[in-house]
């Protein structure tokens, strides 16, 4: 009766669970599409490397601002609608690609970035606490896990997807200077994959609303608002938090340089299949996980796993900093024996990071978040706002990329980032006051 009830139980948990992986699918289709939209438009619209930056930073800046009002807006309508609402929110985005490829004009892209921005923001807020509150807390863990590895996976095929669906067959040479007629032609082939997108989107949305994901019950929380000003004082107080926050900052400005510049950095290089090297740096990422799962803690520390991220970081950005661009060494032994493409050995060095990567934000959450007990809600808030690293990272490669540098030399901004996460898992998660 008892092994009745159980599988019964785990009957009810399936469908949810399935729903919440597609929409993590989903989360990261929306996220790594950008590194192949960002040198798309660079080659289209005639972009310096400074305004191809803005693609970046027109997407994640919009956590800064949304996130609260995102939690806010869910506290009124439910987790499910405000699911609905989110993809509902990225449908329209979808849309506004459409007049932005037919107009050519580059703000009306940046606004279809900031709305899409804003939509998974939405969507993020809304779905991440299923994984967690959606079956015993002693596997929250592995559905963590799970949905993490969801999402690169996504990463890999989207690039892949834009590549057939928009890139096609065009054959301007990369980073030739294009004549009206092909830009006219890179304009129109974005039209439908994205229209497409839009209804795929809406229909998703619709499925969401009417789905049978149950609702989640918050907790009472009585005079929270005149609590939230006290709680976050108590909680700026404790280093760990803080500096958990600035750590996760620095980690996805490193992450999204990583995985979405690489296709820019490809195009100035003049290689073809620009459009797909996210997915390189995506499989990395994978794979990373892949290890996170099988060796912590059983051979690693959480701590030993974030120190080692680090230290790798810092070894493939000189790489790539000092690397030469004229030898395919490691593309020769990795990827052509399997059938791959040969590719400069600083593209596979970006490529790596996403290895490097792939500990970090599983790594410093636990210890930023240890200790914090009623208050660790409002921590995990402070912590979601590190996303808006995403931002400035690609922003400050685009600037010292366009002042003499150029786009090899300025991946130098990711060692300070890199080394203060070496900081934070040596010594800053250790920290109990600021004395």
């Amino acid at each position: 009766m008892e092994a009745a009830a159980t599988q019964s139980v785990r009957r009810t948990q399936l469908m949810p669970m399935v729903i919440v992986a597609i929409l993590f699918f989903v989360l990261g289709f929306a996220t790594w599409l950008n590194g192949s939209l960002m040198p798309y438009l660079t080659q289209m619209l005639q972009l310096n490397t400074t305004q191809a930056a803005l693609i970046l930073f027109s997407f994640y800046i919009a956590v800064t601002f949304t996130a609260l009002p995102s939690a806010w807006l869910i506290r009124k309508v439910g987790y499910k609608n405000g699911m609905a609402l989110g993809i509902g929110v990225m449908m329209l985005a979808g849309l506004l690609y459409i007049p932005a490829a037919k107009t050519q004009i580059f703000a009306v892209f940046l606004f279809a970035q900031l709305v899409i921005g804003a939509g998974q923001t939405l969507l993020q807020t809304a779905v991440n606490p299923y994984v967690v509150r959606l079956g015993p807390e002693e596997t929250a863990a592995v559905r963590v896990s799970i949905m993490g590895i969801l999402n690169k996976g996504a990463g890999v095929v989207a690039p892949l997807v834009f590549t057939a669906l928009v890139i096609g067959s065009l054959s301007a040479p990369a980073g030739a200077e294009l004549t009206q007629g092909q830009i006219d032609t890179m304009a129109d082939r974005m039209v439908l994959p994205y229209l497409g997108l839009a209804i795929f989107l809406g229909l998703l949305a619709l499925a969401v609303r009417f789905s049978p994901l149950p609702e989640l019950v918050e907790e009472a929380q009585p005079d929270a608002a005149s609590a939230s000003q006290s709680q976050l004082k108590v909680v700026l107080a404790k280093p760990a938090l803080v500096l958990g926050v600035v750590a996760l900052f620095v980690y996805v400005a490193v992450e999204v340089i990583a995985g979405d510049t690489i296709g820019m950095y490809a195009l100035s290089l003049g290689v073809e299949r620009y459009s797909v090297m996210t997915s390189y740096t995506m499989v990395c990422m994978v794979v990373g996980y892949c290890l996170g799962i099988a060796l912590i803690p059983r051979v690693l520390s959480q701590q030993t796993a974030l120190a080692i991220s680090a230290v790798l970081g810092v070894i493939l950005t000189l790489a790539v900093v000092f690397g030469n661009n004229e030898s395919y060494a490691i593309a020769n032994t990795v990827l052509v024996p399997f059938g791959g493409v040969a590719l400069p050995d600083t593209l596979m060095f970006i490529a790596l990071l996403g290895l490097a990567n792939a500990i970090v934000w599983p790594a410093v959450w636990p210890l930023a978040l240890s200790g914090l007990g009623h208050l660790t809600s409002i921590g995990s808030a402070l912590l979601i706002m590190g996303i808006a690293g995403g931002a400035f990272g690609p922003l400050l490669w685009g600037l010292f990329s366009d002042t003499g540098l150029g786009q090899q030399g300025a991946y130098f901004v990711m060692l300070p980032c890199y080394a203060f996460i070496l900081f934070y898992a040596v010594k800053g998660h250790k920290l109990k006051s600021w004395k």
